[in-house]
C-alpha cells in the first residue's frame, strides 16, 4: 500500500467514524410539528439517571425514555435541578397524559411521583412550559426520528 492509498484509506475511514458519531447525537422527536433534539435512555441505568444533575437543558432539547414494556408510569424529580414537562405517550406514540411544570426536588427519596394517568410505553422530558407553549393534548402523536427504535 502506497503512502497516498494509505492516507486516503485513513481519510476515508475517519470520515465514516466521524459520521457514526454525529449520526447518533442527532436523534430527534417531533411534537406538533416542532422537533426537539434529544438523548435516548433506553435502558435501566439511563431511565433511572435521566436528566439528574443538569443545570439547564438547552432549547428545543429533551430526554425520549423507552420503556421496555407499556404499563403505567411514575416519574419523579430526584436530583433533578430544572423544571420540566413530563409527556406520557402509548404504544402508538399517542400522548396519554403529561404533568406540565414539574419542579425540580432536592428532597432525595422524599421527592414525589408524577404518574402517568394510563400506560405508557415512551416518555418525553421537555423544559417547564413547552408543552403549554404548544398546546399539547391528549392523543397528539409523537413522531421519531430515524436514529430511534420504537419498542412495539
Amino acid at each position: 500500500m502506497t503512502a497516498i492509498s494509505r492516507t486516503l484509506s485513513l481519510g476515508i475511514a475517519f470520515c465514516l467514524l466521524s459520521a457514526c458519531a454525529t449520526a447518533g447525537s442527532d436523534s430527534w422527536v417531533e411534537l406538533k410539528g416542532k422537533r426537539f433534539i434529544v438523548e435516548v435512555a433506553d435502558d435501566d441505568a439511563e431511565r433511572a439517571r435521566g436528566l439528574m444533575f443538569r443545570d439547564e437543558l438547552a432549547d428545543d432539547h429533551g430526554m425520549v425514555f423507552l420503556h421496555d414494556e407499556e404499563a403505567p408510569q411514575a416519574y419523579w424529580m430526584k436530583n433533578t435541578r430544572i423544571p420540566l414537562d413530563i409527556l406520557f405517550f402509548d404504544h402508538a406514540r399517542r400522548l396519554v397524559s403529561a404533568q406540565q411544570r414539574v419542579p425540580p426536588c432536592s428532597l432525595g427519596d422524599g421527592c414525589p411521583p408524577f404518574r402517568s394517568e394510563g400506560p405508557a410505553l415512551y416518555v418525553l422530558e421537555l423544559n417547564a412550559g413547552v408543552a403549554e407553549s404548544l398546546g399539547v393534548k391528549a392523543g397528539d402523536e409523537l413522531i421519531f426520528g430515524p436514529g430511534i427504535t420504537s419498542k412495539k
